[in-house]
């Protein structure tokens, strides 16, 4: 039975099975599916060179697509993938459609890379990316996530999210300043900061004025200089042997995001924080833990 098969119930199955493993209607302004969305495409990158050049232990490779046909669309799984030079997708239709009719199940159909919308790869079987997977499954009440693990045969864990380290996304950005502790470079780790902001924050939670900038300026001197101060007397942290995860992106305003960042330790230990991040200037960068 393939894993497309079990993951939208198209094998003989008890009703309940056939139930819970039904096409999923998502509302288009469902908030932890277009996270979903916008986190796969962010780290396309790494299932793309991962096709190019597979782990022996990457058994599985699928990619999800938009496809739209009239006034309906539906998002469907393409198997064994491939790119050509121009970035378009091409695979075989993996679930039959429902709501389409200009597709069919196991045509082999192409289609440009804007309509990606997830990714997934099975590493003895263990799912990395899977994100709409993942979004459908944090919805389920916590006792009926064991069932949905057993019968989509999938091991689900908090996942390894691929981003590009740089500014150019929130999540970047706080691998740009975990890069930097790792590398214990005080000037890297400063250039990954925005103090004059996180000043602001820290002045609007303590109810404090924020317009002058004054008070602004001398408190985000004060947070610079603790900041070094920190590094220099407690150390680096150290996240080059973390696997870390990024499951939620709450947005407070057009430019100021809380990340949920999920770590997690070679020994199997995890551990939770969230961060601010502002945007500048179309750049990143970190403010300070919630």
């Amino acid at each position: 039975m393939g894993l497309l098969s079990r993951l939208f119930g198209r094998s003989k199955k008890t009703a309940k099975e056939d139930e819970q493993l039904a096409v999923v209607n998502v509302a288009n302004d469902d908030i932890r599916m277009n996270w979903a969305i916008e986190k796969a495409r962010a780290t396309l990158h790494y299932f793309q060179n991962s096709l190019i050049a597979p782990e022996p232990d990457q058994q599985y490779f699928s990619v999800k697509v938009l496809i739209e046909d009239g006034t309906n669309n539906e998002h469907l799984w393409l198997t064994t993938p491939s790119f050509d030079e121009e970035g378009n997708l091409f695979g075989v239709v993996g679930n039959k459609p429902v709501y389409i009719t200009s597709v069919h199940e196991d045509q082999r159909i192409g289609i440009d890379s804007q309509f990606i919308s997830d990714w997934m790869i099975i590493e003895d079987g263990r799912l990395i990316g899977g994100y709409t997977i993942r979004a459908i499954r944090d919805q389920l009440p916590e006792a009926e996530r064991f069932d949905f693990d057993r019968m989509t045969g999938l091991y689900i864990d908090d996942g390894v999210d691929y981003f590009i380290h740089d500014f150019s996304t929130p999540e970047g950005a706080i691998l740009c300043l975990e890069d930097a502790y790792d590398e214990q470079d005080i000037e890297k780790a400063i250039a990954c900061k925005n103090f004059l902001e996180e000043a602001r924050l820290l002045l609007h939670n303590m109810n404090n004025s924020t317009g002058n900038e004054d008070i602004l300026g001398s408190t985000a001197d004060v947070l610079r200089l603790s900041f070094i101060k920190n590094l220099m007397q407690e150390g680096f942290p150290v996240f080059k042997d973390l696997s870390r995860a990024y499951p939620q992106r709450e947005k407070i305003t057009d430019n100021l995001y809380l990340i949920t960042e999920i770590c997690t330790f070679p020994d199997g230990g995890r551990s939770t924080q969230k961060i601010y991040t502002f945007k500048e200037d179309d750049e990143w960068k970190v403010l300070n833990i919630q």
